[in-house]
């Protein structure tokens, strides 16, 4: 079935017909626009869709959440199946007691299709395979947590744990006592995991009575327990890090007006072989925060001073009212119980009144890091804004805006707080750009042709959510169909909403870069000067956030648009990357020519961070040399090393480019050999020390770094091959192994892969020769089990890297910082130690995996456009 359409005229009268467009003309002020994605399902809830940091979306369609990758609307989902469940037996009532006030809503509940209510992402890093987890909240109230199936090759994803089960566990074990006291915590260990909720002395999580024993309640307290059971919104906040744990929290917001919170921790040692080790969540306890139905939550985290970081939870509730919660930070993460000191009110943005709140959004303000900036959507279809400086506690009304008709459905923040997008059910999809502590509303550029601009209008019925892409360049809006405009005979019967895409990184935004250049704007190609020297300011300043080290590498809609400027404007992507370089990398200046920066980077790179490098690769890899595989450039970038510098076969610009590449990549790799050889040397000098901790790194394949070291001798410098001599060669294994399948000797001649001498047959030939990855980490041969794939370099691994390479400033071997590293337990992350990204299983084409970045070069130089015509 065609997933990208146009609808045009042609159907019947006042309907419309899909069709295609493959020479549709991109808009004027932005790169080609990106496929509108069909959807089978209507969502029916605002906040509908939501874009994880590993670059998948996620869409509350009708009885089922569809996750699919933004840059392929035609290819592989992902679903998550919501069936009805029965309700929780706590009690019975009197039958004279069902037509009380305050049981008849669940008296006359009648609903056996429950449908998706609200969805959330967790932080990188939750799940087994250091992916996101996904919690979803049903109309039913039920809250259940999902993860990828990145070892199950399904679609459907797989169930980690069902959270309103375990809270009606704990609260039948304590026979729902104190679940009316203002904040009450449960006293937990930190050892409790996934299947152990907190048991009280006196009962067992086991003994569930049967229903002739169950206890008769009056009718006040089924409603009570029922209204704590009963979910209706959930929130995951961004990851929580001490020397102990790494944890995520889940808020899961309710009838009652409580919090349940929940500390899922970040597993020990990372998976991709199954569910071999367990999940740890525990159940923290109640925070009470509204006297009525909390319908939307939101977490922000404050690190102005890295010693004592901060976190915040912003609640709103259908009574009107939006609280300021500050949380003890370290109490939070702590392995021991929690006190009820853990949260306090900083602030009631909004008492109590008649209009319910329907959305928050809260960012940090991108001038101050110790101001917050607040987005409150009702459902009277205004909004507000708020600027709150958590240093002070001082809490500002920047304006209200009666922006919509009907309740607004979406609130986003994009460029540090510099724009917010708001959408509603009126479908109508308003920008706005805060100048000067006020709103101005600036046109949405839509994706469709410019003689269709009011398609949204007549073809949609409303919208019901909007999510900023990880670089800020892209919007993404849910909006259900008015099935009666479509063709009853065929888009009618199946289709029921769509995915739209705006650009926004043409906006002027006021972005200040710290040494602001002018940008090459000679081939225009449609697009003025203003838009193309936005759109660089804004494509350096998203790179330039990704120097935050706990920001993961996911630059989909940089290298996207990116890559569509390369086709019409290849002189402009140029520039405009050297200037980043120049701009963003130490020791570089604005003023040099081009090509002279381009030859300074080879060869000034031991003074540049690990995260730089890696992006930096990746925008050498898939944008400047787009058109070259993985071998392609291994073999070229060879030719170029033996050739100093030179290869008659290729383009010198992009003869450049792979020099650049091979250069950040042997740095990097100096780095790990570096650190491996340091390493190796503490752990010698420390006769206690456990050689081996699970989750926790360890050098290995010294032997290999050696030769690799020895075969590079020209290359590598003088003082990594001083720490490689000084480690003794008591413990070293050799570097000849065997293969896995011929058992023969596989000498050690490239760090990507091996040869094996093959076995020699009776005529004293040798058999075939089997080619072996190596491992991107320890450079040993991989052995025939599930290996971790980089999707950029398409590297594999069964080795994982260690935390401190990816947060070295330089080339320090001897430093403070190594020092510093090795002096406790280093952990090891599933990220490539040449890309920076998330590492994964690979997985068959015919399913959904998380992508950091556009795929497919051919697919932009030759896109199909598909917008969308209205009948007459």
């Amino acid at each position: 079935m065609v997933i990208g359409f146009i609808l045009s005229s042609g159907g019947e009268e006042g309907r419309a017909t899909l069709t295609s467009d493959k020479h549709m003309a991109s808009s004027s002020s932005s790169p080609a626009p990106l496929q509108t994605t069909m959807l089978l399902g209507s969502p029916s809830f605002p906040n509908a869709i939501a874009w994880s940091q590993d670059n998948l979306l996620a869409v509350a369609t009708a009885h089922f959440v569809t996750i699919l990758r933004p840059d392929m609307p035609h290819g592989p989902r992902g679903i998550i199946k919501i069936s009805p469940i029965e309700p929780f037996l706590f009690g019975f009532v009197e039958r004279k007691d069902l037509i009380s006030g305050c049981l008849l809503p669940i008296s006359l509940y009648r609903d056996d299709k429950p449908v998706v209510q609200s969805i959330s992402w967790s932080p990188l890093g939750i799940s087994l395979n250091s992916g996101c987890l996904l919690a979803v909240c049903t109309s039913e109230g039920h809250v259940k947590v999902y993860r990828p199936p990145f070892c199950d090759f399904c679609s459907e994803w797989i169930e980690v744990v069902n959270v309103s089960e375990r809270l009606f566990e704990y609260l039948q074990c304590t026979e729902f006592q104190g679940t009316g006291t203002p904040l009450e915590f449960s006293k937990r260990n930190a050892s409790d995991e996934i299947d152990s909720v907190a048991k009280p002395k006196k009962k067992s999580l086991k003994t569930v009575p049967e229903n002739d024993m169950l206890p008769v309640i009056s009718a006040d307290q089924y409603a009570t327990r029922s209204a704590v059971l009963s979910s209706i919104v959930v929130s995951w906040s961004p990851l929580l890090h001490d020397i102990h744990a790494t944890v995520s929290l889940l808020a899961v917001g309710g009838k009652s007006g409580k919090i349940s919170l929940w500390r899922f921790y970040a597993p020990d040692c990372y998976t991709i072989e199954g569910g071999k080790i367990p999940s740890a969540v525990k159940f923290v306890g109640f925070l009470e925060a509204h006297n009525s139905w909390v319908t939307t939550i939101s977490w922000l985290s404050f690190s102005v001073n890295s010693s004592n970081p901060q976190i915040l939870l912003v609640t709103g509730s259908s009574d009107g009212s939006v609280k300021v919660w500050l949380g003890d930070y370290h109490k939070l993460i702590k392995s021991t119980e929690v006190d009820q000191n853990v949260f306090i009110l900083l602030k009631e943005v909004i008492t109590v009144n008649v209009v319910p709140v329907s959305v928050l959004s809260v960012t940090v303000h991108v001038q101050c890091s110790s101001k917050m900036l607040l987005a409150i959507g009702k459902g009277s279809g205004s909004f507000e804004i708020w600027l709150c400086d958590i240093s002070s506690k001082e809490f500002n009304k920047l304006g209200s805006y009666d922006a919509h008709d009907y309740i607004v459905t979406g609130l986003a923040w994009a460029f540090g707080g510099r724009c917010l997008y708001s959408c509603s059910q009126d479908n109508l999809v308003r920008s706005w750009i805060l100048r000067d502590r006020c709103l101005d509303e600036v046109p949405v550029h839509m994706p469709h042709n410019n003689n269709s601009s009011s398609a949204s209008d007549d073809v949609y019925d409303s919208c019901l959510g909007a999510a900023v892409s990880p670089g800020n360049l892209v919007v993404a809006t849910v909006h259900c169909f008015d099935v009666e405009k479509l063709n009853r005979m065929y888009e009618g019967r199946v289709l029921r909403a769509a995915i739209e895409y705006h650009w926004i990184g043409g906006l002027h935004v006021d972005i200040c870069l710290n040494r602001p250049v002018p940008f090459y704007t000679e081939e225009l190609s449609g697009l003025a000067e203003k838009d193309l020297t936005n759109w660089g300011s804004n494509i350096i300043w998203s790179l330039n956030q990704y120097q935050c080290l706990d920001r993961p590498l996911v630059l989909l809609d940089i290298i996207l648009a990116l890559l569509d400027f390369k086709v019409s404007m290849p002189r402009y992507v140029e520039h405009l990357l050297i200037k980043w370089i120049s701009l963003s990398f130490p020791g570089f200046h604005t003023d040099l020519p081009n090509e002279k920066t381009l030859l300074q980077v080879s060869s000034s790179l031991s003074g540049v961070p690990s995260r730089m490098l890696h992006l930096l690769n990746i925008i050498c890899r898939r944008v400047m040399l787009a058109q070259l595989d993985a071998d392609e450039i291994t073999r070229i970038s060879s030719e170029v090393q033996n050739t100093k510098g030179e290869c008659c076969s290729m383009d010198e610009q992009v003869t450049k480019w792979i020099a650049i590449l091979g250069s950040s990549e042997r740095e990097l790799r100096e780095r790990l050999v570096g650190f491996s050889f340091c390493a190796s040397q503490t752990s010698k000098s420390r006769p206690g020390a456990t050689p081996f901790q699970t989750g926790h790194w360890y050098p290995v394949g010294l032997a290999q770094m050696e030769q690799w070291i020895a075969l590079n001798n020209d290359h590598v410098r003088g003082e990594l091959k001083s720490i490689a001599s000084e480690v003794t060669n008591e413990k070293r294994c050799s570097a000849v192994e065997s293969c896995s399948y011929c058992s023969a000797s596989v000498p050690f001649e490239s760090p990507e892969f091996g040869l094996c001498q093959g076995k020699t047959s009776g005529s004293g030939s040798n058999d075939k020769r089997h080619k072996l990855s190596r491992c991107a980490v320890s450079m040993q041969v991989c052995p025939s089990i599930p290996l971790w794939f980089c999707v950029c370099c398409h590297r594999v691994a069964f080795r994982l890297a260690p935390d401190p390479l990816f947060r070295m400033s330089s080339s320090q071997f001897d430093s403070d910082f190594v020092t510093k590293s090795l002096s406790r337990a280093v952990s090891s992350k599933p990220l490539c130690p040449y890309c920076g990204i998330l590492l994964q299983r690979r997985q068959p084409d015919f399913l959904v995996s998380p992508l950091p970045f556009y795929s497919s070069y051919n697919n932009i130089k030759h896109n199909k456009q598909w917008n969308i015509y209205i009948a007459n």
